[in-house]
């Protein structure tokens, strides 16, 4: 019986380089079955890709053990967010307040 197989890409962007890797799986593998296959945790030692967070085409995969792939599938493997965009925006309105406060 011949194995029906089908084509994803793995997308990673680290601070200084991204790489986008094209592998071939099973048809019916799942996301994380995938992101092994690519290697990409060879080339980016500091992935865990037990833990990072990924999306398909930017939608958060929440069981990547389970989703299972389409063909053309774009796998997007996640960095951690350095600050949190509403507490950021937060002190931005607070300091922009402050200065128009002593303006007036």
């Amino acid at each position: 019986m011949v194995e029906v197989v089908i084509e994803v890409e793995v997308v990673y962007a680290a601070v200084d380089r991204q790489v986008l890797l094209s592998v071939t799986v099973a048809a019916g593998a799942s996301v994380r079955a995938a992101l092994l296959a690519s290697g990409v945790d060879r080339e980016f030692p500091e992935l865990d890709l037990a833990e990072c967070a990924v999306g398909i085409f930017g939608k958060v995969v929440v069981d990547p053990d389970t989703r299972q792939l389409q063909a053309g599938d774009r796998i997007e493997i996640y960095r951690p967010l350095l600050a949190d965009p509403k507490e950021v925006r937060r002190l931005r309105a607070a300091k922009a307040a402050e200065a128009k406060a002593r303006n007036q």
